[in-house]
């Protein structure tokens, strides 16, 4: 080669230039594609100080109430008052705000994700997304300011809820449960596990779920098995050794089918044998403690309750729980049957020192002790004539009316 001469480089010709510009032309595709589906392109967030203290409830629940402003909601199965703010959640928008006005303090958005449950444990939000499959990301979330707090990926199923033992957050589903502790670090997996790791861990993976409750670290759920005569009652730790290696207190085949598990008390599970009309508490072991006569209407037992979760509420004084036509009183000791409501719309809640039972047309002011109505409250809620879920917050009174929470005043 003459001296002085420069070698041609071997990337110089025609075909080799189309190919670089081929390369960037894919590289820019796929930057623009990560981009338009990046989470953080499409999250939006406003933070709030913390707010200013409510006023104290009043002493006696007032003898009207007025409507102060209504919100779309429709990812909240029970309205949440936390820290002096309300949350409401719809689409993928959770909001905090004024419980006096409605005004939105703060907000948390994912514009390309849509919210499958919100609920409160802890003092703090847990905000559940559908991402791909099922409802698999978890955004905890402090109810004062909008900060997070927390955040997981988890393998929760579409239709979800949120149930806490005080300890635990446990998702519903109808092939697995997840168990989760307050830093949303998960304890325990209870079910058909995706991705099985470790095999023969799960004792009956091939069965399917009905209700579930929790109490005192434990999780209780009917069990519906390939090869059961009947349903199947089984109570396991919401913590082990390993997270996929279920702890099972007991396990135990039922009267009957149809089965529903309605609240859990220390070592106490309560029960509901609708095809016998009885509700049962079994003990520590499984053992039958009690048995007693419930007769509901055929509606309130056609079909599990939406989420896998009965609508319970529980007072210091007792457990209270919406079967879909009244509301049964429960002994906080030992499960026992105390008094029943009929022609209610939800389960009762403690405000301003009384209890409260939403019923067509208000709520009636009841004696816990006996049941007895000691007044009614007269509430307009429009056309809305369905079921009512309470919470109260200060002097605000929280309604969940399907998709949208009122405040009364």
């Amino acid at each position: 080669m003459p001296p002085g001469k420069a070698r041609r480089s071997p990337w110089n010709r025609g075909r080799d230039r189309l190919i670089a510009g081929a390369i960037v032309v894919v590289v820019a595709v796929v930057a623009a594609i990560v981009a338009a589906t990046s989470d953080n392109l499409h999250t939006s967030r406003a933070l709030a100080d913390p707010p200013h203290a409510l006023p104290s409830p009043p002493a006696s629940v007032p003898g009207s109430m007025t409507q102060l402003w209504q919100a779309p909601s429709s990812a909240t199965p029970i309205p949440i008052g936390q820290s002096d703010t309300v949350t409401t959640a719809d689409g993928g928008e959770v909001a905090g705000r004024d419980p006096l006005t409605g005004q939105i303090r703060w907000h948390y958005t994912r514009e390309n994700l849509q919210l499958c449950t919100v609920d409160t444990a802890w003092g703090r939000i847990n905000a559940v997304y559908h991402k791909t499959m099922g409802c698999s990301e978890v955004t905890q979330l402090d109810p004062a300011t909008g900060r997070i707090t927390a955040q997981r990926n988890g393998d929760a199923e579409l239709g979800t809820r949120l149930i806490d033992d005080g300890s635990h957050v446990t998702t519903t589903g109808k092939h697995l449960l997840d168990t989760w502790r307050d830093d949303l670090v998960k304890s325990m997996e209870y079910g058909k596990v995706p991705f099985l790791q470790n095999a023969n861990k799960q004792p009956r993976p091939d069965c399917t779920y009905g209700t579930v409750a929790t109490a005192a670290d434990k999780i209780g759920v009917i069990e519906r098995c390939p090869g059961d005569r009947t349903d199947r009652l089984t109570v396991y730790r919401a913590t082990a050794e390993h997270e996929d290696e279920p702890k099972v207190t007991y396990t135990a085949l039922l009267a009957g089918k149809r089965a529903r598990v309605i609240a859990m008390s220390g070592d106490l599970t309560g029960v509901l044998l609708p095809d016998q009309k009885l509700y049962v508490v079994y003990g520590a072991d499984g053992s039958q403690k009690a048995a007693y006569p419930m007769d509901l209407p055929a509606a309130d037992v056609a079909n599990d309750p939406v989420g896998g979760t009965e609508a319970t509420t529980r007072t210091a004084a007792g457990i209270y729980w919406y079967t879909g036509s009244k509301t049964v009183a429960l002994s906080r000791d030992d499960l026992s049957p105390r008094w029943t409501l009929d022609g209610t719309l939800g389960p009762g809640i403690t405000f301003a020192t009384q209890l409260v039972v939403p019923i067509r047309g208000g709520l009636a002011v009841l004696n816990e002790t006996n049941g007895a109505t000691l007044r009614t409250v007269g509430i307009d809620r429009g056309a809305y004539t369905g079921p009512v879920r309470l919470t109260a917050l200060g002097p605000v009174l929280l309604e969940q009316r399907g998709p949208n929470v009122a405040a009364l005043r």
